[in-house]
């Protein structure tokens, strides 16, 4: 069996976001980068199922800029067999990504492929359900229990009410929470291994699809600075304010 992951290169998660001065953006420039953490899950479950033995080849794919090649590295380090990088210099939204991720699936025939949930930077939770309507396969998200058989996966997703467990037959599209796994840290020797691992590069606008963006963002805004709290003498005085001036009760 094969597994394409698609991992993503976002701010890392520590960084504190700043809105640029004129509202077109925020900024990248010097600052840091990593994987798409609920991609590192994708990852994670990706070599465990390989080292289970269940899965022969674990294919690492990232849409973007140069530097994106740095996630398909990551992924590589820890465990991926090969990757390919997909150049694309502009953003494109969740429907063009679902629409490349489809040619790649076209060429490489997994049995499976593996997304985060969503991403931490525009927060869509569109592309594994938009893949997988594209591809007709099955899908399974929000996974945070993945156990594979011989022609399909019994999934537990997470819900609003809890747990949901499904069996999906393969292929098919699974969507990975955060709480599927702990993923692990790639060992010097393994990242200095991974730099001779090949990565295949192809182009997003040589791929004969429409990945123009539907959405025009006009202005990107910081939220308003949330003002002090204050201290009550007591519970009258607290009703009273909320009813009279937070108007919530």
């Amino acid at each position: 069996m094969k597994i394409l992951v698609a991992v993503k290169r976002v701010i890392d998660y520590n960084v504190q976001i700043r809105v640029k001065e004129d509202g077109t953006g925020v900024h990248t420039d010097n600052v840091k980068m990593s994987t798409n953490p609920p991609d590192d899950n994708a990852v994670e479950e990706s070599v465990k199922l390989k080292e289970s033995g269940k899965v022969k080849e674990v294919v690492a794919v990232t849409i973007g800029e140069e530097k994106a090649q740095e996630t398909v590295r990551k992924a590589l380090a820890v465990g991926a067999d090969r990757g390919i990088h997909v150049k694309a210099e502009s953003y494109i939204e969740p429907l063009g990504i679902a629409k490349i991720l489809k040619k790649v699936v076209e060429k490489e025939k997994p049995d499976m492929v593996f997304l985060g949930k969503q991403a931490i930077d525009d927060d869509c939770n569109q592309t594994g359900q938009m893949l997988a309507a594209m591809l007709n396969w099955p899908q399974a998200t929000f996974s945070s229990k993945v156990v594979l058989k011989d022609k399909s996966m019994e999934i537990v997703r997470e819900i609003d009410e809890g747990l949901e467990t499904i069996e999906v037959n393969l292929p098919s599209v699974v969507t990975c929470d955060l709480r599927l796994n702990e993923p692990r840290y790639a060992s010097l020797p393994n990242i200095m291994k991974a730099k001779k691992k090949p990565i295949e590069q192809m182009v997003a606008k040589d791929l004969g699809v429409d990945i123009s963006n539907r959405v025009q963002q006009l202005k990107v805004e910081e939220p308003p600075k949330r003002k002090a709290g204050i201290k009550v003498a007591n519970v009258a005085e607290l009703v009273s304010k909320l009813k009279n001036e937070a108007k919530v009760i």
